[in-house]
């Protein structure tokens, strides 16, 4: 009788002091924002507006428990999470393990503002309005065509290239917001046609082709896209190139000293 009183004595005082395993509750203090976490079928819209593919690299900024790494994983990307608090990074690390994802879900812990982002396709995050703004200058500064998205928050006067919103399955933080990275191609550029004199703030342009004004002006990327007349030209940026093609058929080129 005794033995077995030991033992239950035993198992009681072990049950007592296994720790719990971390939970995080919505709404706890991190270093730059709260935790709140973005729903499931909004992590599903974010990825396909980023058009996340199996060869990209996603970057989540703020990675919390984790969900959007590892959905990502579940794609078949390789994606990072990083994310300040240590309970989180493990717990995000048990569930990739748990889904079978490790290999492609890898958690960083530490500070956003410091992680280098220039291996990254795709950026992910869900951060205040004033962090996202933080964070600007140092994303416009990475290679043109990078896509950024974020979970409801803008980036003030650099307006999104595109929205989506999600319908079921989700009653707060609802919308998608994506940014593709301009290349920057402000100045003035020689063609056959005459000087294509660009001015660019984030991805819109105004200026003139041959001293016509151009119309309908934007970057998505390294893709230029402006009107003049009637005729719409398209074309890719390469460094102090351009060249593409117009709506009548007919290619151009341009070029930067």
């Amino acid at each position: 009788m005794l033995s077995v009183w030991v033992l239950a004595l035993a198992t009681t005082v072990a049950a007592q002091t296994t720790p719990k395993p971390y939970e995080p509750t919505v709404g706890q203090a991190g270093k730059d924002v709260v935790w709140v976490p973005t729903p499931q079928a909004l992590v599903e819209k974010m990825l396909d507006l980023g058009q996340l593919t199996p060869n990209d690299y996603l970057i989540d900024l703020g990675s919390g428990d984790g969900r959007t790494v590892i959905t990502a994983a579940r794609r078949g990307s390789r994606a990072l999470g990083v994310e300040f608090n240590p309970d989180m990074v493990a717990l995000a690390r048990r569930s990739a393990a748990e889904a079978k994802v490790g290999d492609r879900a890898q958690f960083l812990e530490g500070d956003l503002f410091e992680a280098d982002l220039s291996k990254a396709q795709v950026i992910t995050m869900f951060l205040l309005p004033s962090i996202n703004m933080k964070l600007r200058p140092k994303l416009l500064g990475l290679k043109p065509g990078m896509r950024i998205v974020t979970n409801s928050f803008t980036m003030e006067d650099w307006m999104a290239d595109e929205t989506a919103n999600v319908t079921e399955n989700c009653s707060s933080w609802c919308q998608a917001l994506l940014w593709v990275v301009p290349a920057k191609v402000a100045g003035t550029w020689q063609t056959p046609q005459g000087p294509l004199v660009l001015q660019q703030e984030f991805q819109m342009l105004n200026g003139t082709f041959g001293g016509t004004s151009i119309v309908d002006a934007k970057m998505r990327g390294e893709q230029i896209m402006f009107t003049v007349g009637t005729v719409k030209y398209t074309g890719t940026v390469s460094g102090k190139s351009m060249k593409g093609t117009t709506s009548t058929g007919a290619t151009w080129t341009a070029t930067q000293p």
